[in-house]
């Protein structure tokens, strides 16, 4: 039987309002053939995380339709347009009791794979105190980044559009990073000339 520190969920987040795309819900674009979330959430079921949560907000019903039906769980957050904070908080709420750590992903990075993914979950040690992990490339941190349970409150109390990149500095000195050997971590696809790089 696994220990409670080993049980990892995922929170993708998927409720922002794409506002720097223009038009279209970014979430929906069509990428390699699929829709740049439909990527996101593949990578997740291919890895070794046992709890798929993803939060909606902006054209909910549309992302909905895309998410697997016999894994998941779909967290509805009313308040998407006043920030990442607010998803956030709705994600966390919904992880399981018995998960010790949940895996914070953007909706919009497309090219992380489920072999990074399982990367980070390799290298959470929480019984040394080691309960951050974050992915680097050539010295900069990306997403997604896996947090202890312990975190989970303080992450909740965040407010606006920030995420919780302040409290890696706060607790600097429980961070474990893990050298990726491609930029993909630092892929997000926020507005045309995004999307055109990434393709």
């Amino acid at each position: 039987m696994q220990q409670l520190t080993s049980k990892v969920a995922a929170v993708i987040l998927a409720a922002g309002c794409s506002s720097r795309m223009g038009a279209q819900n970014k979430l929906l674009i069509p990428f390699r053939g699929v829709p740049i979330i439909s990527h996101v959430i593949k990578a997740v079921l291919a890895s070794r995380v046992e709890q798929v949560i993803v939060v909606v907000g902006h054209e909910a019903d549309e992302i909905r339709q895309l998410l697997p039906t016999t894994r998941g769980t779909i967290v509805y957050n009313p308040e998407y347009t006043t920030g990442m904070a607010s998803s956030l908080r709705c994600g966390l709420q919904a992880v399981d009791e018995e998960k010790g750590s949940a895996l914070i992903l953007l909706g919009d990075m497309p090219l992380v794979s489920s072999s990074q993914l399982d990367q980070l979950i390799a290298q959470f040690e929480p019984d040394s105190g080691l309960d951050i992990v974050v992915p680097v490339s050539k010295g900069k941190r990306g997403n997604p980044v896996l947090w202890g349970r312990r975190y989970f409150e303080k992450m909740q109390a965040l407010e606006g559009d920030t995420g919780a990149r302040d409290l890696l500095l706060d607790y600097a000195s429980n961070v474990t990073s893990v050298e990726m050997s491609d930029e993909a971590i630092f892929q997000d696809v926020d507005t045309p000339a995004d999307l055109a790089l990434t393709l």
